[in-house]
């Protein structure tokens, strides 16, 4: 029961504006067409019940007239002929009882008592019993008693096709208002699929500039708003990466005046910073290259031989770092891009774990956070998972998302040895996001951090 309650929370409110937008047309119509016919029959069966009820006085009337103009013995004959689907007449006295309570039948009453004259003595009272029961008593010219058994109708039948024709009404303003919520809704969902492939390769896909006024307006303005990023982007990262280059030139002269020097722990002390400002350097050009987009063109691959040869080359190096688990199954990627990605995830374990055991996991398993977030339709499609794992003091919970802004470092220090530029991890998102995947940070249970490639 929990969990049948927890999905029906999961399901509601709808998620899509579609969704949100067809259940509220829907409702209205279906409340809209229950009132309109709600009306309709009360305002006919009001309509009938007033014709009926002067087409019974009129009736009883003329019964009423010819009875008393036949002998005793005729009427006996006449009595059948006269009978109706609601009433008949009985020559008698009929059953006493209370005045009518009956909306229906105290109208009934008084309609039949003005139709038929005052000199007649009209009475008339309710029958008890589970339907409604009515009789009228008169008394005629030579002093017979005359009584009218009525059981009065309610309602007005219904004919057989109206169901159809309401069902088919409603049906044709369901399909009416799903057309319109799709032709509203679907610009949004196209400016959303724009706004997502604009990441940082910055090659924007334009919207189609056509369709109502509101929409052309909206797809000119995020054209333009699109443009201008690009031009924006582009332009500070040309001045990153011009300043990255070029500083490599001084750097070098630096180097080589520093190999001139005669005291030792002076050259040695000023190679030291050389070092950081070439790394540095080195990183920022690679972190402007990434922004830039990716020339890389994705190709199919076999991941598990990738992967292998990554953690035999740390292997071959002296580090800790093993594999486990694989793919099985040929996948289409950039190779290049995902090569860079893990190594800097290995970097990153490797330097603040200390030199503790670095383990590679790959799995064809598609992860919670990605089920959660995709829509049906993606979620059934497979997913390769890689995760770095490693046995360090991991990140503090508040700063899982902020260590993938670039020169961002957990470690305080100046010291380029420990804290290292603060660009591995923004590479390998910018890269992640360039090839339409996915990276993750969190901590383990045990101890340490994962970091999650799902492809």
């Amino acid at each position: 029961m929990n969990d049948a309650a927890g999905r029906l929370r999961g399901l509601w409110p709808p998620r899509t504006l579609f969704v949100r937008l067809s259940l509220i047309f829907f409702a209205g119509l279906i409340a809209a067409q229950t009132l309109s016919f709600w009306l309709t029959m009360t305002e006919r069966n009001e309509s009938m019940t007033h014709v009926m009820v002067g087409y019974i006085g009129q009736e009883v009337t003329s019964s009423v007239a010819l009875l008393d103009r036949l002998t005793p013995a005729e009427r006996v004959e006449w009595l059948p002929k006269l009978a109706r689907r609601s009433y008949r007449f009985v020559l008698g006295p009929g059953t006493s009882g209370m005045p009518p309570d009956a909306t229906l039948s105290r109208q009934i009453g008084a309609s039949i008592a003005k139709d038929v004259g005052a000199r007649y003595n009209v009475t008339a009272n309710a029958v008890p019993g589970e339907r409604e029961h009515l009789e009228v008593h008169m008394t005629l010219s030579d002093g017979s008693p005359l009584t009218i058994d009525m059981h009065p109708m309610h309602g007005v039948p219904l004919s057989p096709w109206l169901p159809l024709v309401l069902v088919a009404q409603l049906a044709l303003l369901g399909g009416c208002a799903w057309l319109a919520v799709r032709l509203a809704t679907r610009p949004l969902e196209r400016l959303a699929q724009a706004a997502d492939t604009l990441g940082p390769d910055l090659a924007p896909a334009a919207l189609p500039e056509d369709g109502p006024e509101e929409v052309a307006r909206a797809s000119k303005a995020f054209n333009a708003m699109q443009a201008r990023i690009g031009i924006y982007m582009r332009e500070r990262l040309q001045i990153l990466a011009a300043v990255s280059h070029d500083l490599q030139t001084p750097i070098t002269r630096m180097r080589l005046r520093a190999d001139l020097l005669d005291d030792e722990a002076e050259r040695a002390r000023l190679q030291k910073d050389l070092k950081e400002m070439e790394l540095l350097v080195r990183e920022g050009v690679a972190y402007a290259r990434t922004l830039h987009g990716a020339d890389e063109k994705p190709c199919r691959i076999d991941p598990d031989a990738l992967i292998e040869s990554i953690v035999s080359d740390y292997a071959d190096a002296g580090d800790r770092v093993s594999l486990t688990g694989h793919v099985g199954e040929p996948v289409t990627t950039r190779p290049q891009a995902l090569r860079r990605i893990l190594g800097n995830l290995i970097d990153n374990a490797l330097k603040y774990s200390g030199g503790d055991e670095v383990t590679v996991e790959m799995s064809a398993e598609m992860s919670a956070e990605m089920s959660a977030e995709m829509s049906i339709d993606a979620a059934r499609a497979r997913h390769v998972s890689i995760a770095v794992l490693d046995r360090g003091p991991g990140i503090p919970q508040s700063q899982l998302d902020a260590v993938f802004q670039p020169f961002y470092r957990v470690e305080t220090s100046r010291n380029r040895e420990t804290g290292g530029t603060g660009l591995g991890l923004a590479i390998a998102k910018q890269l992640a996001q360039s090839m339409g995947a996915t990276l993750t940070l969190r901590n383990r249970e045990s101890g340490g951090l994962e970091a999650r490639l799902t492809l």
